[in-house]
């Protein structure tokens, strides 16, 4: 993979599915929601769309733009912030404390077993 003005575009977040309306594999790239690419096969999907992104890498540093850092190489802290309404925050704290957990290692664990 190409390394644009220090920004390896390997390292960006990249997935292939298969598009039933077009018929095609599709790629697209987290960083960059607006690209993706449609091939016959995965691999010509992926290498389309990981050439348009070094492309349009190119076109950013080449007009003074920021670039995207990849997602792989952003700090997480581990914490934010959700606001839910009052009625699911008193249900969310019920069903913690019938598990005999705090809510918050109770919402840790729904949203891990929803990953």
């Amino acid at each position: 993979m190409e390394t644009i003005h220090g920004t390896d575009v390997s390292r960006y977040t990249y997935r292939v599915t298969w598009s039933v309306e077009d018929e095609a594999f599709v790629a697209t790239c987290a960083e960059f929601p607006s690209l993706s690419w449609l091939a016959d096969s995965q691999a010509a999907a992926l290498q389309g769309l990981v050439d348009l992104v070094a492309d349009t890498v190119a076109d950013l540093v080449s007009q003074g733009e920021d670039v995207p850092e990849p997602l792989s190489e952003r700090s997480y802290s581990g914490k934010f912030n959700l606001r839910v309404g009052e009625g699911l925050h008193r249900r969310l704290a019920i069903r913690a404390a019938e598990e005999h957990l705090s809510l918050n290692q109770y919402v840790v664990q729904r949203l891990s077993d929803a990953s």
